[in-house]
Parts: C-alpha cells; sequence; structure tokens
C-alpha cells in the first residue's frame, strides 16, 4: 500500500485489499455561496396557490365524456341503432354540460391529492367563505395593525421631539 491508504495488508481481511472512494460523504457546502432559500423572513408570508382555469375546465369536460363514453359502450352492446346512440349521448352531453355550468364544484372532502387544482379552488373558495363570516375585509393585509401602530407610535414621536425642540428655541 502507498500513502498509508487502506489496509497494510490484504491478507485475512477477505477483501481484494482494492481503496476506493467514499461516494456517499457529502461535504458541506460553502459559507460564501448563495443558501438555497431566502433569510428575509417577509417573504414566508402565506401565498394561496392559484388554480388553473384550464386544467379545471379540461377535468370538468373529461369527466363528461367519460359518462358519455358509459351510455354509448352500454347502448352498443345492447344493440341500439347508432342515431339513437347519437341522439342519447347528444343529449346526455348536453345535460350534463349544463349542470357542470350551474354547479359550483365538489367540497374538498371528495378530492384526492393528486387533484391539485381542484383543491386549490376548494381551498380558495372555502377562506372566502371564512373571510365573509367572519367579516375580514378583502383588502386585509396580515400584521398591517401593527404597522400602523406603529406608525402612529413613531407620529407620536417627532410630535413631542417637534414640541421639545419649539421649547428650547425661544
Amino acid at each position: 500500500m502507498s500513502s498509508n491508504v487502506g489496509l497494510s495488508t490484504p491478507r485475512g481481511s477477505g477483501t481484494s485489499g482494492y481503496v476506493q472512494r467514499n461516494l456517499s460523504n457529502l461535504r458541506p457546502r460553502d459559507r460564501d455561496a448563495a443558501a438555497p432559500y431566502p433569510t428575509d423572513r417577509d417573504n414566508y408570508s402565506h401565498r394561496q396557490r392559484k388554480p388553473d382555469e384550464g386544467i379545471l375546465e379540461h377535468d370538468r369536460k373529461r369527466e363528461i365524456e367519460v359518462k358519455v363514453f358509459e351510455l354509448r359502450d352500454r347502448l352498443e352492446d345492447e344493440g341500439v341503432d347508432e342515431d339513437e346512440i347519437e341522439l342519447q349521448t347528444s343529449t346526455l352531453r348536453k345535460t350534463l354540460t349544463q349542470q357542470s355550468s350551474t354547479t359550483a364544484g365538489r367540497s374538498a372532502k371528495g378530492l384526492k391529492p393528486h387533484q391539485v387544482h381542484e383543491l386549490a379552488k376548494a381551498k380558495i373558495e372555502e377562506s372566502e367563505k371564512l373571510r365573509r363570516a367572519l367579516g375580514i375585509k378583502a383588502d386585509y393585509e396580515e400584521g398591517g395593525h401593527w404597522r400602523k401602530q406603529e406608525e402612529r407610535l413613531r407620529e407620536g414621536n417627532l410630535a413631542r421631539a417637534r414640541e421639545d425642540a419649539a421649547k428650547e428655541e425661544p
């Protein structure tokens, strides 16, 4: 062995004595490099994820077409005439489209975790409902009360400083 690396002799060790680098060893990051996350606490404020309306519309249309296809498949198995199948499927499609446009949507309880956009929409609707129930204004900003209080305190301090300066000048 060279440079005192590895075993002095591979005899009795059950290995060939070949030395390899430890690729699972993680080196610490450079302290000078930029951190992978922001250190500014203001950026941690919660932002609601906006649902993609295109994806939501696509899912609605897909659900309709699945039901229409199931009807078509069942009617074909029963041996119904093609014209009658077209008539029934188009009727079903129209009624389902009208129902989907009038109904608001499903509750969040019936959604699966992979339905991210539907969950986001349900969460926004739930937040709006809660906001209205609690009487919170739409333009409410979290922590705004403390900023207003700090501004009033600063204005009071400035007014006192002006008064003190006016008393000292005569």
